[in-house]
């Protein structure tokens, strides 16, 4: 017998993106609901790539969902009996068979950790990043799913179910329809659809993608609703904005996003003073650290001005009053979301050449992609 969906909604969220997008989701949900009608989310923060410090406790107190749960996902090399069916093999045959087995085994081993949410109880359940073991515990206990996206415009630059299955891909998605293998965006027989948030940036396909626009669910925000994002990711928001305020009068910053890339720390550090010589010169400096960048980078720059405090650049939208001359960053696509900078500078990925062998981070390329025509 099926257990009743008593619960309405879970957003698994694997990084503090993830639960900024998953809180403009709920809210819309807030504002277009009846209010006898309406029932609140619950949330997952899985621990599994980020470390979310006290934003639990922060979510508790704006209410904005009924329950926050820590959820504790493990990596694959977690458990090192799955490492020999995840071997490199030529023969399609043997690899497609020990894929098969790694796809169950996977969600076997994860079921201790899984198991303390109840999600065949929820009527819609929302997953950033399939690609973690989560997909693969969804699909094994055969329950339905909408996949979000990981990013913004993430797939722009990396669709890694195109990327990690360039050889016989129409064979392997036949696979992951069938609920043998598992491919993430939107290609698993368990998840409903894809939600990406331009589909024209796109380069690649998939029948299950929907396009759900970020820019409109930040515009219709309530004043409220502002004040309560706000609160759920910055501790101090009065200490923030006096490090932003200019200390003269026509003082005008430039602001540097930095990346968790490349993985080598010198090399990232060479990437951050290079471009704030190149490119901020003139300017009061910012830097605005990716919450996994864990540089100091009050240290390496002491004459900058380090936004402390792990949060989505989105969430400066809701400050009044900020404005920024001019942002820089290699790849991050948030950049495209700050409405408070007048000229945003993307570098590409081919910037990083300089500093890593090319072929670390030419994903699309090396699968055969273009990027999309804007």
């Amino acid at each position: 017998m099926k257990p009743e969906k008593t619960k309405s909604r879970i957003y698994v969220c694997h990084t503090f993106y993830h639960v900024y997008v998953a809180i403009l989701k709920e809210m819309k949900w807030q504002r277009t609901t009846p209010q006898q009608e309406y029932q609140k989310a619950d949330i997952a923060l899985s621990s599994i790539s980020t470390q979310f410090e006290n934003l639990k406790e922060r979510l508790q107190k704006t209410g904005i969902f009924q329950t926050v749960i820590a959820l504790d996902e493990k990596r694959e090399d977690f458990f090192p009996e799955l490492e020999k069916y995840r071997r490199n093999y030529s023969n399609i045959l043997k690899h497609m068979i020990n894929r098969m087995i790694f796809t169950k085994k996977l969600a076997k081993c994860e079921i201790p950790y899984m198991k303390k949410i109840a999600f065949e109880c929820y009527r819609d359940i929302y997953v950033f990043c399939d690609s973690d073991p989560i997909g693969y515990y969804l699909n094994y206990k055969h329950l339905y799913y909408h996949a979000v996206e990981d990013g913004l415009d993430c797939l722009k630059n990396l669709d890694d179910a195109y990327v990690a299955n360039q050889g016989h891909f129409r064979l392997k998605t036949w696979f992951s329809r069938h609920n043998l293998i598992f491919i993430m965006n939107g290609w698993s027989k368990y998840c409903i659809d894809m939600e990406i948030n331009d589909r024209s940036v796109v380069p690649t396909d998939c029948p299950r993608f929907i396009e759900e626009p970020r820019k409109p669910l930040e515009r219709a925000l309530t004043i409220d609703q502002k004040k309560q994002m706000i609160q759920a990711f910055i501790e101090d928001a009065d200490k923030l904005m006096e490090q932003l305020k200019p200390a003269y009068e026509g003082e005008e910053f430039a602001c540097f996003l930095t990346e968790p890339h490349p993985v080598d720390v010198e090399a990232r550090k060479r990437v951050c003073l290079d471009v704030i010589e190149k490119y901020c010169k003139g300017y009061r400096v910012l830097i605005k650290p990716h919450p996994r960048d864990l540089i100091d980078y009050t240290q390496l720059c002491p004459d900058a001005v380090v936004l402390r405090g792990r949060f989505p650049v989105e969430v400066l939208n809701f400050f009044e009053g900020l404005s920024i001359k001019r942002a820089v960053s290699i790849v991050t696509t948030a950049m495209d979301n700050m409405d408070f900078v007048e000229e945003k500078l993307n570098l590409g990925a081919s910037f990083w050449d300089a500093y890593e062998d090319p072929q670390k981070h030419a994903y699309n390329k090396k699968a055969g992609l273009t990027v999309a025509n804007h």
